[in-house]
C-alpha cells in the first residue's frame, strides 16, 4: 500500500513537471493570462476609479480582489485547451500504456492550473502594489488570502477538466470560462451592489465571487469577516467537491 502510494506522488509530480515545462516553454500562456486583468486594473483605477463611490480613498485596494478572481477565471481555459488536446493526440492512452497510476495525468494538469495561477496573481498584486495598494494585513491574513485564492482555483480548475475531456472542438473546451471572467462584473468586485438595480442586488449578492471578494477585502483590509468567509469557504469546497467527481467519471469514460 505504502509502496503504491509512493508511486502514486511521484508518478504525479512527473506528469506536474511535464505540464510545468509546456508553460515556461510558452510564457506567453502566463502572459496573456495577467495583460488582461493588469489593463482592467489600469482602466478602472486610473479612468473610472474618480467616478466609482466605494467609501475608500484606495480604489486599487477594493478592486484588487475581483481582479485577481478574473486572472484565475482566465487561466483556467488553458487547463481545459491543453486537457483538450492530450486527448486529441491521443497522450493519455500512450501513457497509460506504461506502470503509472491513471489519475496522475489528470492531477499532473489540475496542479499546474495551481502553479501558473499562482505566478499569475503574484505579477498582478506586484503591478498592484505599483499602482497604488497597501495592506495592514500580517502573515496569517495572508496565508488565509493564497487559501481561499488556491481553492478558488482548484474549484474552477475541475470544472475546466469536465469541459476539456467532454469538448468536441478546442474552442469548446475553452468557451466555458468566459461566463466565469464576467461574473465579477455583476458582483461586489467593482462597485457596492447597494447601487445596483434590484434584481441585479440580488444576483450579485448571491453569488459565489461576492462573498469570495468581500472576505479577501476583509482580510487585505484587517477587518472583520462576518459569515461571508463561511459563505466563500462553502462555494469553493461545494463546488470543487461536485466538479471533482464529474470530472473524475468523464476521465473513466475517455480512458
Amino acid at each position: 500500500m505504502e509502496t503504491a502510494k509512493k508511486h502514486f506522488f511521484i508518478d504525479i509530480s512527473v506528469m506536474l513537471g511535464r505540464s510545468m515545462r509546456h508553460i515556461f516553454r510558452s510564457m506567453d500562456t502566463i502572459i496573456t493570462v495577467t495583460i488582461t486583468p493588469i489593463a482592467m486594473m489600469l482602466l478602472f483605477v486610473y479612468v473610472f476609479g474618480g467616478a466609482i463611490k466605494t467609501g475608500t480613498d484606495n480604489y486599487v485596494n477594493y478592486l484588487l480582489p475581483g481582479i485577481l478572481l478574473m486572472a484565475i477565471a482566465s487561466g483556467i481555459a488553458y487547463t481545459a485547451f491543453r486537457l483538450f488536446t492530450d486527448v486529441q493526440k491521443g497522450i493519455f492512452q500512450r501513457f497509460h500504456t506504461m506502470p503509472i497510476s491513471r489519475s496522475a495525468l489528470l492531477w499532473g494538469h489540475v496542479l499546474t492550473s495551481l502553479v501558473s495561477n499562482a505566478i499569475s496573481v503574484a505579477v498582478i498584486i506586484l503591478v498592484a502594489l505599483i499602482m497604488g495598494f497597501r495592506s495592514s494585513a500580517g502573515v496569517l491574513p495572508w496565508l488565509a488570502v493564497a487559501g481561499i485564492l488556491a481553492l478558488f482555483t482548484l474549484a474552477l480548475t475541475w470544472v475546466a477538466a469536465i469541459a476539456g475531456l467532454s469538448a468536441k472542438t478546442v474552442d469548446g473546451a475553452s468557451a466555458f470560462s468566459y461566463p466565469l471572467i464576467f461574473l465579477p462584473f455583476i458582483s461586489s468586485a467593482f462597485v457596492p451592489t447597494e447601487s445596483m438595480p434590484t434584481v441585479v442586488r440580488v444576483f450579485a449578492e448571491n453569488q459565489p465571487v461576492t462573498s469570495i471578494v468581500e472576505s479577501i477585502r476583509a482580510l487585505l483590509a484587517g477587518q472583520p469577516l462576518h459569515n461571508d468567509i463561511w459563505i466563500a469557504l462553502a462555494w469553493c469546497v461545494g463546488i470543487m467537491l461536485v466538479a471533482y467527481v464529474f470530472a473524475m467519471r468523464v476521465y473513466k469514460k475517455k480512458v
